[in-house]
């Protein structure tokens, strides 16, 4: 309900309160893309190259974190610009493995608003609005922001606690995450 009042190509959304339970705790994986310039829109590619290289193959109800390194901006104006983010192909790509939860310690799982901004006031296109957001409204997933410690975790070899706040009918809620080691 968060992206859209439709998902899965026109089912109803769920709100926050009927999201599945047994997605909230599972195998973690984390994508350290900490070295991606802010603002940096990653692609379907990059993700199939980095999970090539640690030799990871997703699997269904992995629980994605991408540290983005922008946590270290957090509470300064910085933060709303620092970081990269991800698009609708990406985001896809990773529901299209079984993926249905995914967290980003950066203000939003897409590229920083502020600089989507600058790039719709020069191409007029809206489609890159909100794109990773937008991915939901094909595919039902969920999303965390502003996420801290991801820096600490291993690529894999942890499991991810994430039970959101039940709000009636809400369009989210907040979540304490941990991760076991």
């Amino acid at each position: 309900w968060h992206y859209a009042p439709t998902m899965n190509g026109g089912e109803r959304a769920r709100t926050i309160d009927e999201m599945p339970m047994e997605w909230c705790m599972g195998n973690g994986v984390c994508i350290h893309f900490q070295d991606k310039p802010d603002g940096y829109k990653v692609t379907a590619a990059d993700l199939e190259q980095y999970f090539r290289r640690i030799d990871y193959q997703l699997r269904p109800l992995d629980i994605v974190l991408l540290h983005t390194g922008a946590q270290k901006n957090y509470g300064r104006t910085e933060y709303g610009i620092t970081g990269c983010g991800v698009g609708r192909e990406a985001t896809l790509w990773l529901l299209r493995q079984g993926v249905k939860v995914v967290g980003t310690d950066a203000w939003s799982w897409d590229v920083p608003l502020p600089l989507v901004a600058k790039e719709f006031a020069k191409t007029k296109d809206p489609s890159v609005i909100w794109e990773g957001h937008l991915a939901g409204m094909e595919m039902e997933y969920y999303q965390m922001e502003k996420m801290t410690n991801l820096d600490l975790l291993p690529v894999t070899g942890f499991q991810v606690i994430c039970f959101p706040i039940k709000i009636r009918g809400g369009s989210a809620g907040w979540v304490r995450p941990i991760a076991v080691l």
